[in-house]
């Protein structure tokens, strides 16, 4: 397994360092331009959108989902451990400035999401039995005709497969055992168990009882984690200008937190800010469009800008809440990392620790642990959907979506009981991969967006 996780590791700090980095600053730049900042101009249309006819009670749709649905299952997807492990990782290995490189990627990365729900509008398909159908798969084929579009979305599809059904479910999964571990005691494999149970029966539910359970739980989980977070800024209130600034500063001049040369501690900073972002707001993946297909909407721009909402409440509300808590209580005033110490500190408690400055150590390990364990578990059952979706691309429905059920759900298991550090690899592994046949169909697709913008 070490052998495995030095290779998985050399993959990565290539495909982090260099290509992820140009593929998604590249696209949400162009998208930007493209869209005239829809990210700004149409900001307030879509919390209008949003929580304009806010409900928790969708109900079942004849067909595809209510917009609220497909937000919520795609924010189900993107706020999961990205946002209290993944943010806590890229602390502790790039600095408090690599949160800035986090927000600067999810700004154009809202540009993006807008393009990726607009086109799995336009290219969605309605199936024989009135279900909708539609993601990265169909766009990609629409933007090449031919041999080469169906090789691209099979890439596609396989990387989609293992990143989310498999690999992704692992990291929720581990992370959950984990954290419920360190607050319960309660043995890692016996969380497993229980966790491939209530998947189990969900999963047979299908996307109406996935969509009925996230339009529930993802509002609550967000709600619950930003009041007791404002509590702990409440209480270190003076230390949060001061943990504004880290985040600023550590930004161009990390080498001062993190030691070493500039250009390495540079380096460290920006790559755990795009690798992290990615993992965290699923911006330029092609994940998410596979829930805004689904939406009954009157038109693709208008699902366009709820999905852009999605990165804004990720990234800038739930992420934020997570570094600022971190910050503020262990770096900050001369906290416990303030020298860029990082002796008992991981990405796995450092999230308990902090809240444990405030509510104490049994009451903020368990607060911090059921918070994980709504937030990964909701990600497991979208990214499970969104796994089954590809495997019915490639193979049909049926036994192929049978026999990936079963496997995912050992994976689910799996992942409570393996290496923290390979589970995490193999899924940044698999989530770069899955970038690039989807940001190539983006660039080759731009006509269709900037028309759908124009027209809104």
């Amino acid at each position: 397994m070490d052998t495995v996780l030095k290779i998985v590791q050399t993959i990565n700090a290539y495909m982090s360092d260099y290509i992820l980095i140009f593929l998604l600053v590249g696209i949400g730049l162009f998208y930007t331009i493209k869209t005239r900042f829809v990210q700004v101009r149409c900001f307030g249309e879509g919390m209008k959108k949003v929580f304009g006819n806010f409900s928790m009670k969708g109900g079942k749709q004849k067909g595809g989902l209510s917009s609220f649905q497909a937000l919520s299952t795609a924010i189900a997807a993107q706020v999961g451990t990205g946002n209290i492990v993944g943010a806590c990782s890229a602390i502790l290995v790039g600095g408090p400035g690599a949160i800035f490189w986090m927000w600067f990627i999810a700004f154009f990365g809202m540009a993006t999401i807008y393009a990726e729900a607009v086109l799995a509008q336009k290219t969605r398909v309605e199936n024989a039995d009135g279900s909708i159908s539609g993601g990265p798969v169909y766009y990609i084929r629409e933007a090449f005709k031919g041999k080469f579009g169906k090789v691209l979305s099979a890439i596609f599809s396989v990387t989609l497969i293992l990143a989310l059904g498999f690999m992704g479910t692992m990291v929720q999964s581990n992370s959950i055992a984990e954290s419920c571990n360190n607050a319960f005691g309660i043995p890692t494999w016996a969380i497993g168990v229980t966790l491939v149970l209530v998947s189990a029966f969900i999963f047979i539910g299908g996307i109406q009882r996935i969509a009925s359970v996230t339009e529930k739980i993802v509002p609550v989980m967000a709600v619950l984690y930003i009041v007791f977070g404002l509590i702990v800024l409440g209480v270190n209130i003076k230390n949060v200008p001061e943990a504004f600034g880290m985040i600023f500063k550590y930004a161009f001049v990390p080498q001062a937190i993190l030691g070493g040369g500039v250009g390495a501690a540079l380096k460290a900073a920006i790559s755990q800010g795009a690798k992290r972002g990615l993992f965290s707001n699923e911006a330029g993946m092609g994940s998410t469009p596979h829930a805004h297909a689904m939406a009954n909407v009157e038109k693709p721009h208008d699902q366009g800008v709820v999905a852009m909402i999605g990165v804004f409440i990720d990234t800038f509300v739930v992420l934020t809440m997570t570094a600022l808590v971190v910050i503020s209580t262990l770096y900050a005033n001369g906290g416990p990392l303030a020298d860029g110490s990082e002796d008992g500190f991981t990405k796995s408690n450092l999230m308990q620790n902090a809240f444990s400055t405030v509510f104490g150590e049994n009451l903020g390990g368990i607060f911090v642990a059921v918070c994980l364990l709504f937030f990964a578990f909701s990600t497991i059952l979208s990214w499970n959907f969104f796994g089954k979706l590809n495997v019915e691309s490639l193979f049909g429905k049926k036994l192929p979506v049978l026999i990936y059920s079963l496997i995912a759900i050992v994976f689910i298991f799996l992942g409570s009981i393996l290496s923290n550090d390979l589970v995490w690899e193999l899924a940044d592994m698999f989530n770069n991969l899955m970038v690039i046949p989807n940001v190539i169909a983006l660039f080759a697709l731009s006509a269709i967006v900037a028309s759908a913008t124009k027209k809104k």
